[in-house]
């Protein structure tokens, strides 16, 4: 069967990094990106399994805007030139700060190349990346990451510089250790002014943790989550998903957040991607792409959610992720609220009657999730009437309901790197020496384990 050409683009190779021409492909049902290089030969990676819902994923697209600076100039090719470069086609809309390489876990699959070990930035120089961003961009939203950045006794300091300088939004990525074990620190995080937990939750198993982990950790994350509920900080779950390890408990992470709900906002899927040593291309079998995630949610919750209540995000690239907005009721059951037609001369609507604000739908987006994801807000008492006017009584009901979002984001790795979707990502990492990287470019590594741009900590890291 010859493979139909969907589309031109670019890649890396992954043995050497350097930038090759690549397609995408459809080879019955399912869509491959294929690139060769000179040197290394042929790569082929699944990137999305359905055709017909690939071609109306995209049909979605996304409105780009280019960064209003720029500190970089586009010399060796996307994506070695970034700092921002000028090839670069979206403003930041959350951006990491990397506060520590240490980590109190040794997981076997790891973002950062987290160790027990490594120098951490100080707080003037966390300032001075704060400082970079303020002269970059409007707002963004913050994520305070690592490592394990609880690990820092500065950590409550941090938030608090963090929003002193006007950044209005700020998120913790944590495995939740330090907040099971210390009951009152979510407090003391919460009155720093941290505005929601990012918790690194892979399932409902101990068995899962063990795989993904390396060690039983149900236990700290329930814990977690109950301090975060005292404190009244809101909890974002975030599982990584991997094929035959924890794939199955899609619908029993769903069921346990809306448990759990006000407490928990949302849940954030990312499927597994590939950073660090590996010799042998991961096999297509180790992958789970987007429309499999969606299918899946609609199976395991009994249909309670369907995948045609997702959509991809307006502005980064449309194959980047998924979300949906959901409301739940009394019993912890989720209805997707109806769908409205955007009429013509709206910033969505794209008829061309009306200009959009450069980076409009970058600064939605991160109003939409300091908004969801924050804890909700607690109502202060009211005056029953003695009449209730009808006319209101859908807005009188949705006050007694809680909003909740599932979503989910694919990273790219050396394999399945698609530079046409790296300029358009808006989730970047300030690095240590200050320049504004896209989150994908920064975690990159060769099959060897060597990266791009992070300088890892130990020698494996994946995911």
């Amino acid at each position: 069967m010859n493979p139909d050409i969907l589309a031109h683009t670019e890649s890396v190779c992954p043995i050497c990094l350097r930038t090759i021409a690549a397609t995408r492909i459809a080879e019955g049902n399912d869509v491959y990106l294929l690139k060769q290089c000179p040197d290394h030969g042929a790569f082929k990676t699944i990137i999305w399994r359905g055709l017909e819902s690939y071609r109306h994923w995209g049909e979605h697209g996304s409105r780009t805007a280019p960064p209003p600076i720029t500190e970089t100039m586009a010399q060796h090719g996307c994506p070695h030139d970034c700092g921002l470069c000028p090839e670069h086609k979206q403003h930041s809309c959350c951006v990491l700060l990397e506060l520590t390489p240490r980590c109190n876990l040794r997981c076997p699959i790891c973002f950062a190349s987290a160790d027990h070990a490594g120098n951490e930035p100080t707080l003037a120089e966390i300032e001075s990346w704060l400082q970079r961003l303020q002269a970059h961009s409007s707002p963004v939203n913050i994520q305070l990451s690592g490592g394990e950045p609880s690990i820092r006794d500065d950590l409550p300091e941090i938030i608090r510089l963090t929003h002193c300088m006007g950044f209005d939004f700020v998120q913790l990525n944590t495995n939740g250790i330090l907040l099971a074990k210390e009951p009152d620190y979510a407090k003391t995080l919460k009155e720093a002014g941290l505005d929601c937990v990012f918790l690194q939750f892979d399932g409902v198993s101990d068995r899962v943790y063990q795989h993904i982990r390396g060690a039983r950790l149900l236990e700290i994350k329930i814990q977690a989550i109950e301090h975060c509920a005292q404190a009244h900080l809101g909890v974002v779950l975030v599982p990584t998903l991997i094929p035959n390890v924890n794939v199955d408990e899609i619908g029993a992470i769903i069921a346990f957040a809306l448990a759990h709900v006000p407490t928990i906002r949302a849940v954030h899927f990312q499927p597994i991607s590939y950073f660090g040593r590996y010799p042998k291309p991961p096999a297509d079998h180790d992958r789970i792409t987007l429309p499999e995630v969606m299918q899946e949610l609609e199976i395991q919750t009994h249909g309670m959610v369907h995948a045609a209540d997702f959509s991809p995000g307006s502005a980064e690239n449309a194959y980047c992720s998924f979300s949906g907005k959901f409301f739940v009721d009394t019993r912890g059951h989720l209805s997707a609220p109806a769908k409205t037609t955007e009429k013509c001369c709206s910033t969505q609507s794209g008829c061309g009657c009306g200009a959009p604000i450069p980076g409009e739908d970058v600064q939605r987006a991160r109003r939409v999730v300091a908004g969801q994801w924050a804890a909700e807000q607690v109502p202060k008492p009211t005056a029953v009437p003695s009449q209730i006017n009808i006319s209101s009584l859908d807005a009188f009901l949705a006050l007694r309901r809680h909003s909740f979002s599932i979503s989910g984001m694919v990273f790219q790795d050396a394999w399945n790197l698609d530079l046409e979707r790296l300029r358009e990502c808006f989730i970047h990492v300030v690095s240590p020496d200050r320049r504004i990287i896209p989150f994908c470019a920064y975690n990159l590594t060769a099959a060897s384990g060597q990266a791009l741009y992070r300088r890892p900590h130990h020698e494996h890291a994946q995911v």
